[in-house]
């Protein structure tokens, strides 16, 4: 058993978050689930960029699609056939995984488009959408969790759509998230629906909130007397998974409340926390550093390829989530006593993901116009 197929006695499902029209060809997909335990896939924007930007099989793809739409058809138009073809090819190789799991897990995650990050209404459109167009029960849509995003959250989960809540670096926001699938589910059974096939995780992401907390950190250094120095750098590298952790055990609290007692009691499942933004940004840290140490029950961590292998290959499996949770607190109230606010930092990040991922989309549609055929071609710029 290697490292990453060695994370399941610990209660944690691997996922990779990487998605290509060539993985799942060449059967590279299929062979990670095999000899790997790989339960389950996460896409985005930047990645569906990246695969089209390579050519290929893309190319070939986009002739077809504008034979078949007409020379106008729009790069979002056929981005979302390219991507829906993509998702329904990679739940299919899921789709042992889904079954033998009970439809806990195998899932593969799409997003919304991210301009819709503070439109309810459009969220919820475009991702009723997807789930049909996808038609796959092992599919996730993915929905930010932004103050707009809350209520779409809400509405679909209570539709039966089962959702993966991106974008969420805060522990008061992931409270949030919670009350939000509990009031989803509680809805949906009211109106009659099947609440045991339902699935969701929370994507807490962790290594960005290293990058921005040791960047103020190293500004701080720079004003504050000699003698707290070494108290302040200490924390560099170690605010990311306090939060997480912290966060784990909010998880815990919610889901041992009699609210959920009652939603279990008709069959529902948790919602798991799902780590996301796990590889090491910072050069200096062990490149497996935050999938070693949020090792725990009902957690998924989503991890790009470069850290998959990097697992397999050198990975400590150990129950590491619940470990020194008192050292976390104090990592957090050290750093609020240093002028440093947690809040600003997850603020400022969940800003700046959404501002990011809408810049991808926005290259993802430029690179599908770049690839299309010439005959087909639409600016793609200023479409989301």
């Amino acid at each position: 058993m290697n490292p990453l197929q060695a994370l399941t006695d610990y209660g944690q499902a691997v996922w990779i978050d990487f998605l290509s029209r060539d993985f799942v060809a060449d059967g590279s997909l299929a062979a990670l689930v095999k000899n790997d335990g790989l339960r389950g896939l996460t896409s985005n924007p930047s990645i569906f960029a990246a695969a089209i930007e390579k050519g290929g099989v893309y190319q070939t793809a986009l002739a077809k699609l504008v034979g078949e739409l007409g020379a106008d058809a729009s790069p979002k138009g056929l981005y979302e056939r390219l991507a829906v073809a993509d998702i329904q090819a990679a739940a299919d190789v899921m789709k042992p995984v889904y079954q033998a799991t009970g439809g806990s897990d195998g899932f593969v995650s799409l997003e919304v488009s991210p301009a819709l990050a503070d439109d309810t209404e459009g969220t919820v459109l475009e991702a009723r959408r997807l789930w049909k167009s996808v038609d796959r029960p092992n599919l996730m849509v993915k929905v930010p969790g932004t103050e707009a995003g809350l209520p779409a959250i809400r509405q679909l989960l209570g539709e039966g759509i089962n959702i993966n809540i991106t974008l969420l670096f805060s522990q008061k926001v992931y409270g949030q998230v919670v009350d939000a699938y509990f009031d989803g589910l509680e809805k949906l059974a009211k109106d009659g629906g099947d609440v045991a096939r339902m699935a969701s995780v929370a994507s807490f992401f962790v290594s960005r909130i290293d990058t921005e907390a040791d960047a103020q950190i190293d500004q701080r250094l720079k004003d504050i007397d000699p003698g707290d120095r070494d108290a302040l750098a200490a924390l560099k590298g170690k605010v990311a998974i306090a939060n997480a952790k912290l966060a784990y055990q909010l998880y815990k609290k919610r889901f041992a409340e009699p609210r959920w007692a009652a939603l279990r009691d008709k069959g529902a499942r948790p919602q798991r926390l799902l780590w996301a933004s796990t590889s090491a940004k910072n050069p200096a840290y062990r490149d497996v550093i935050y999938a070693e140490e949020l090792i725990g029950p009902d957690t998924v961590d989503t991890m790009p390829p470069a850290t998959v292998d990097a697992f397999r290959d050198h990975g400590r499996p150990r129950a590491s989530l619940e470990e020194n949770i008192g050292d976390a607190e104090r990592v957090m109230t050290a750093l609020a006593r240093s002028g440093i606010s947690i809040d600003q930092i997850t603020d400022k990040l969940k800003a700046d993901g959404v501002r990011l991922f809408a810049d991808a989309f926005d290259k993802l549609l430029a690179a599908v116009g770049r690839h299309q055929p010439a005959s087909g071609q639409r600016r793609a710029s200023g479409q989301r």
